[in-house]
């Protein structure tokens, strides 16, 4: 009986990181369950054994895109822990943006997730939080900071980084594409600076 559990945990964990790659690749309506299944060895019916549905899958799919985007940062923002600095740098760099199957799911999928059922925003929303409240901790408690401005900053700062992403991604071939990036790079560190991060 724990032989079989385990075995169906590996085997959703397998089926979970193939879809949440998918979907970046592909977005929310690019997953086919008869060729997920198929490209982890598993048959089209044992995907009931794990889901029940596609509308399961594709919200389980989403958290651990977000998720595996999570430790895609973390991987480069050193031991000293997250900086505005890092995070701008790891997020905004054209390796990020060439790889958009293994980073953020934010940039690749927000104007579906925004057209999608309350379930499936919900899971964006909540990252989006969690992400604000990472930049804002990252600023720092400056002097004469208000929670309400660290708010706005970690916001503004968001919002221009899966921005100049977007916008990045779709310029790939121009050399633009990169200046876009170091543009935004630039503005969000000046931005910290304003609001009294000193050397973020």
């Amino acid at each position: 009986m724990g032989h079989s559990r385990a075995e169906k945990a590996q085997s959703r964990k397998r089926i979970l990181a193939a879809a949440a790659t998918r979907i970046r690749e592909a977005g929310l309506d690019g997953i086919s369950v008869g060729e997920l299944m198929k490209s982890v060895n598993l048959t089209h019916g044992g995907f009931y054994g794990h889901f029940e549905s596609r509308a399961q899958l594709i919200a389980a799919a989403l958290e651990q895109a977000l998720a595996d985007g999570d430790k895609a940062v973390a991987a480069h923002v050193g031991e000293r822990g997250a900086t505005v600095k890092s995070i701008v740098n790891s997020y905004l760099s054209p390796a990020h943006r060439d790889h958009p199957s293994s980073g953020c799911a934010i940039p690749t999928l927000a104007g579906e997730v925004g057209r999608a059922d309350p379930e499936v925003r919900a899971i964006m929303a909540q990252q989006l939080a969690k992400g604000f409240s990472i930049m804002g901790d990252a600023l720092g408690e400056a002097k004469g900071e208000s929670v309400q401005d660290t708010e706005q900053f970690a916001a503004s700062a968001w919002s221009m980084m899966i921005g100049a992403m977007m916008i990045s991604r779709i310029m790939m071939d121009d050399p633009l594409a990169d200046r876009v990036l170091a543009h935004a790079r630039k503005s969000i560190l000046e931005l910290a600076e304003r609001h009294g991060a000193g050397k973020p």
